[in-house]
C-alpha cells in the first residue's frame, strides 16, 4: 500500500458542439444517450495493478445518471476497435454500487479495481446509460482521433457490438489513473490542436504526447512518468474558445490530476492568429500571453511542480493566421523570444526549432506540414517528441526557494 494514484491519461472535458454531439437517435431533443450502451477505448501511459476511472459532468446541465461500467482488454490490444476479451471483463463500482449518479458540473472517481494494464497499452471502457441524460448539454472531448461505439440497450457483457454507430469522440470519460510507487508521477501536458493530435492518425496513438510516452518508456525508469494529454483543438490562452481559456481550466485539467510532478504549457498559437492582424493588436497579445504564461509559472510552482515552456511552431503560410504584414509572426517571434531568454520556465522545450523549414523559418518543414500550413503529420508529431529532454521527467528534489516569486 506503499503508493499513491497517478493519472495514466486523461482527456479534457468540453462542452459538446452541435456537430459533434452523438449520432442519431442517441442525441434527441431534450436527452441524450436514453438506454444506450457507449463503448470507448483509451490508452495507457503508465501502467499498473489498480485502476479506477473518472467521469465527468463538467458541462452537463443536468445530473448524469450511469446505470453500469465495465473495463476490458480491447480485441488485439487494438485502439479503437468494438470487441473485447470478454474473460477480461470487469465491473466498476462507485461506493461498492454499480452505478452513480454525478451532479451537473461535477466528477466521479470510481472505487480502485483490482485490474492490471501494461504501460501504453490500449484499454477498452463501456457504460450502460438506462435513462440517458437530460437537455442537450454533454461532456465530451471531441478530438479523441480513436473511433468510439454506441448502441441500445444494455450491451455491456457483450463481446462484440455488431451494426453499432461509430463516432471519433470520447464522451463522460475523463481519465484513468493507477496506484503506482511514490517515485512514479505525470507531467501534465496544457495545449491546443498540435497536442490534441490534429493531422495524426485515427485510431493510431501518434500525437506528440504519445510519441513522447513511447520515448520515455524505453529508457531506464521511464516507466515511472506519465503522461496526461490536457489539450483541445481550438482552445486559448486568454480567451474561451472550443474549451475554456487555458488559465481558468488549470485547478480542474492540471492541479486536480493525480501525482502531478511536472506541466508542460505548449500554447498560444490560437489567440495570436484570432487577434486583429494590426501591430497594436498584436504587440498587446504577445504581451497579455507573456503575462500569462507568468501566471502560469507562480501557480505552478505554488503547487510544487515544475513547469516547461515549448516555444510555438511556425504559421507561415496558414490562410487564417499568417497575414501580409507579419504582425502576427512578429508577435509569435516575440512569444518564442521570452520563452527562451526570460529564464522564468523551469526548462524550455524549443518546438519552433524542432518544427520549422531551415530554408524558410517562417514556414513549417515541408515533409510535417498537414497541407494547412499550421497542423502536423505524424513525422511532424514524432519530430516534436523527439525534441523533448528527457531529462526534464527525473525525480530530483525541487530547489531551495523554488516557489518565491
Amino acid at each position: 500500500m506503499d503508493g499513491h494514484w497517478v493519472s495514466t491519461w486523461g482527456a479534457m472535458p468540453q462542452l459538446t458542439e452541435p456537430d459533434n454531439m452523438p449520432p442519431a437517435p442517441f442525441a434527441e431533443d431534450g436527452l441524450v444517450f436514453a438506454d444506450s450502451t457507449l463503448r470507448q477505448t483509451v490508452r495507457t501511459s503508465i501502467g499498473g495493478r489498480q485502476t479506477r476511472l473518472r467521469f465527468s459532468n463538467a458541462f452537463g446541465g443536468t445530473a448524469l445518471p450511469i446505470t453500469r461500467i465495465a473495463v476490458a482488454l480491447p480485441v488485439g490490444g487494438r485502439a479503437g476497435v468494438g470487441g473485447i476479451r470478454p474473460a477480461t471483463s470487469r465491473p466498476v463500482t462507485f461506493h461498492g454500487r454499480p452505478g452513480v449518479v454525478i451532479p451537473a458540473g461535477a466528477l466521479a472517481v470510481s472505487d480502485p479495481l483490482d485490474f492490471e494494464l501494461g504501460p501504453r497499452s490500449n484499454v477498452t471502457v463501456t457504460v450502460h446509460l438506462a435513462e440517458g441524460q437530460a437537455g442537450d448539454a454533454v461532456t465530451s472531448h471531441p478530438g479523441s482521433r480513436t473511433t468510439s461505439y454506441l448502441v441500445r440497450g444494455d450491451h455491456v457483457d457483450d463481446a462484440d457490438l455488431p451494426g453499432a454507430a461509430r463516432t471519433d469522440h470520447w464522451y463522460l470519460l475523463s481519465g484513468l489513473e493507477v496506484w503506482a510507487g511514490h517515485t512514479t508521477a505525470a507531467a501534465v501536458i496544457v495545449g491546443d490542436s498540435l497536442t490534441d493530435g490534429r493531422g495524426s492518425t485515427v485510431n493510431g496513438n501518434d500525437r506528440w504526447p504519445d510519441r513522447l510516452a513511447d520515448r520515455l518508456h524505453a529508457r531506464p525508469g521511464g516507466g515511472e512518468v506519465a503522461i496526461v494529454n490536457q489539450a483541445a483543438g481550438g482552445n486559448r490562452v486568454l480567451d474561451d474558445g472550443l474549451g475554456p481559456n487555458a488559465l481558468s481550466r488549470l485547478d480542474r485539467d492540471v492541479f486536480a490530476q493525480s501525482g502531478v510532478r511536472w506541466q508542460v504549457v505548449f500554447e498560444g498559437v490560437n489567440d495570436i492568429g484570432t487577434a486583429a492582424a494590426s501591430e497594436a493588436a498584436q504587440r498587446k497579445v504577445a504581451g497579455d500571453l507573456i503575462a500569462a504564461y507568468d501566471q502560469m509559472i507562480l501557480r505552478a510552482h505554488a503547487q510544487g511542480i515544475r513547469i516547461y515552456g515549448a516555444t510555438l511552431t511556425p504559421i507561415g503560410g496558414n490562410e487564417s493566421y499568417d497575414d501580409p504584414g507579419g504582425h502576427r509572426e512578429a508577435a509569435r517571434q516575440a512569444v518564442n523570444r521570452w520563452i527562451r531568454t526570460s529564464g522564468r520556465f523551469d526548462a524550455v522545450i524549443d518546438f519552433d526549432e524542432a518544427a520549422r523549414d531551415p530554408a524558410d523559418p517562417r514556414r513549417l518543414m515541408p515533409a510535417y506540414d498537414v497541407g494547412d500550413h499550421l497542423h502536423l503529420t505524424p513525422a511532424g508529431y514524432r519530430a516534436l517528441a523527439d525534441a523533448v529532454p528527457l531529462d526534464l521527467f527525473r525525480d530530483a528534489p525541487l530547489p531551495w526557494g523554488f516557489a518565491f516569486g
